[in-house]
């Protein structure tokens, strides 16, 4: 029952147009992984700006439950935002919400950067109000940034399309480093101060209140540079003939952007809708799709506890194994400099190349050997860690080898895989909202990280970081098991693998069943 504009789509060869798509999808990735990673640069000078205590023997620090809600807020608001914009782009279109997810990224990346206020109070409070709803915004680009690029994409480079995109995020989570880096240095050239063990009071820069308001507001500018291009793409083709069921707009919208002929088949639409007309809350979705749907939440849901977790408690673990001077022994603009540069070294040399690799080998391995890979060693890695921390604490080159790996195999395994999956294995109707739901449960695990796992790396504790990496290591393995619940995706068409064009959405034949399927052959006289 396949249309032509869906055919059309899956074989037409790649273009600029496709590039483009990647560029204008992949600069909000670049935002959200920028705007959502660059509050661990500055979350410690917080708390010595507005935390100051003159009798204590160490610099000011946000109180656990001032740095919880500050770093995690964000992840709260992805999790609502990803769940209302990912509905809406199955009812209203994936363009008419795609700008508005933007601008409110950019609003309140500016207004969190302005928190006012003359207490640490209201200034913490205004703060995380910005940040829910910059969160709130950045929920809604996941699903709709994967619905996208999925359904505009052909079907042989599809998984390296959206993992491309995707990828972005690991650029944003240098840039974040980048950025605080050199600003905090720029400070320093004009800045100096005594570390806090000479001088507690002079340590601690006035002029410091600025830099975390730039850092903050710096977020905005990639995002609002690609509103414009983000409003003049048209609607996705399959949204257009599938849910609307305009057949002929569809061809135009694509024959247009990319280049192609294609027939309009309103007749042949009207019987491809009508045997997909089942909601998502019925007994014919969850017997088609129901077990991946629990696949592709559990294992996101799995991930992030363990991806956030890393990134969001660094700051903590670099000065607890040596890799960063101790508190007391910086003040406060080279207490943020040491940290962003030591959190962009680990981003460039270990989580940057994950997702590339990805990106370029997903549609030979496919996107379940690599997830499982992905799983398998994250738990490794950090099994060792948490063996051999004591005597990793005194070779830090060494630990951030190893530390380095397990965001590696993070971004080069379920990081990427478990945003692709969901954007391929459900049907267009409730592709975007699917999505959503399986990125709202993995947000709900950077929250366990966030208000949960980050509680243990506060005091940085040995014994505490080394429980903290046996947590780690069992959630990835829990992870990797959870990923049979999926299927590969590799090389079929969106309907194929979601049963819309009459097949039945299952796991990819293997070679002795595609033997045992073939019809005996017959010679002729």
């Amino acid at each position: 029952m396949a249309l032509e504009v869906l055919d059309a789509l899956d074989s037409a060869r790649t273009q600029w147009y496709h590039v483009t798509a990647i560029v204008i999808a992949g600069m909000g990735f670049f935002t959200d992984a920028y705007d959502l990673f660059c509050i661990s640069t500055v979350s410690k000078l917080l708390g010595r700006l507005y935390y100051f205590d003159p009798n204590s023997q160490k610099p000011g620090k946000l109180p656990p439950n001032v740095n919880n809600t500050v770093v995690g807020v964000a992840l709260v608001g992805t999790l609502a935002g990803q769940l209302v914009f990912g509905w809406l782009g199955d009812k209203l279109g994936r363009k008419k919400v795609y700008g508005m997810t933007l601008m409110l990224m950019v609003v309140c990346a500016i207004c969190s950067g302005l928190s006012f206020g003359s207490t640490a109070r209201s200034v913490m409070g205004t703060l995380c109000f910005f940040r829910f709803w910059l969160g709130f915004g950045i929920g809604g680009d996941y699903p709709l940034s994967a619905t996208i690029m999925s359904e505009y994409a052909n079907k042989r480079t599809r998984g390296a399309f959206i993992a491309a995109v995707f990828a972005m995020q690991g650029v944003g989570i240098i840039f974040a480093g980048l950025v605080s880096m050199c600003m905090s240095r720029l400070f320093l050239w004009y800045l100096d101060a005594p570390p806090y063990a000479e001088d507690k009071v002079l340590s601690t820069q006035p002029e410091a209140d600025f830099l975390w308001r730039i850092v903050l507001m710096v977020g905005a500018a990639p995002a609002l540079m690609t509103y414009y291009w983000r409003m003049k793409m048209p609607e996705t083709g399959r949204y257009t003939a599938i849910v609307e069921g305009n057949a002929k707009q569809a061809a135009a919208d694509m024959a247009r952007v990319l280049d192609i002929e294609i027939v309009a088949q309103q007749e042949k639409l009207a019987e491809f809708k009508a045997a997909n007309d089942y909601p998502l809350l019925s007994d014919e979705f969850f017997q088609r799709h129901g077990r991946h749907l629990i696949g592709t939440m559990s294992t996101w849901f799995l991930l992030d506890i363990a991806f956030y977790s890393q990134n969001l408690t660094q700051k903590d673990i670099f000065p607890a194994i040596g890799l960063i001077k101790k508190e007391p022994q910086m003040n406060a603009l080279d207490e943020v400099f040491q940290t962003s540069r030591a959190m962009f070294v680990i981003a460039l040399f270990g989580t940057f190349p994950g997702y590339w690799f990805t990106v370029f080998f997903i549609e030979r391995i496919g996107r379940f050997k690599i997830q499982l890979i992905g799983f398998f060693m994250m738990s490794f890695f950090m099994f060792v860690i948490g063996v051999k921390y004591e005597y990793l604490k005194d070779n830090g080159n060494l630990f951030a080898l190893l530390y380095g790996l397990t965001f590696f195999f993070a971004n080069f395994g379920p990081n990427s895989t478990t945003f692709v999956l969901p954007a391929e294995l459900f049907p267009t109707r409730v592709r975007s909202t699917c999505h959503a739901l399986s990125a709202a449960a993995g947000k709900a695990g950077a929250m366990v990280g966030a208000f949960g796992i980050q509680n243990y790396t506060l005091s940085g504790e040995t014994s505490k970081i080394k429980r903290t990496m046996f947590i780690l290591a069992f959630t990835n393995m829990l992870g990797f098991f959870c990923s049979f619940l999926v299927t590969e995706t590799k090389g079929r068409s969106l309907e194929e693998i979601s049963g819309e064009d009459g097949r039945e959405s299952e796991l990819t034949p293997t070679p002795n069943d595609r033997v045992s399927n073939r019809q005996p052959h017959t010679e002729t006289m």
